[in-house]
């Protein structure tokens, strides 16, 4: 499975992208069950709006692709961003 994520906004308007491979990770189910539930979310707030100078997510596992921002994001959203933009750096 591949995941990435592009952060956009903030005050200084930088993007950040990072990209994680997890197909030969050991926890590889972790992330897909991260990865899944992430999606679920954004399913069901998909109309959030982005507060000024707050961060918005695009976020592609494999060929899905969802949005996200804070401060609306859930649980598993924010888990999954940070873990991508920690491993994939």
């Amino acid at each position: 499975m591949r995941i990435e994520v592009r952060r956009t906004g903030g005050f200084a308007g930088i993007e950040r992208r990072a990209e994680v491979d997890t197909s030969h990770l050991s926890d590889a189910p972790t992330w897909r069950e991260l990865a899944e539930q992430a999606m679920t979310d954004a399913t069901r707030d998909p109309g959030a709006p982005v507060v000024p100078d707050g961060f918005s997510y695009r976020i592609t596992v494999d060929d899905h692709e969802f949005r996200c921002a804070d401060p609306h994001l859930s649980e598993s959203q924010r888990t999954l961003i940070s873990r991508v933009l920690k491993e994939g750096a």
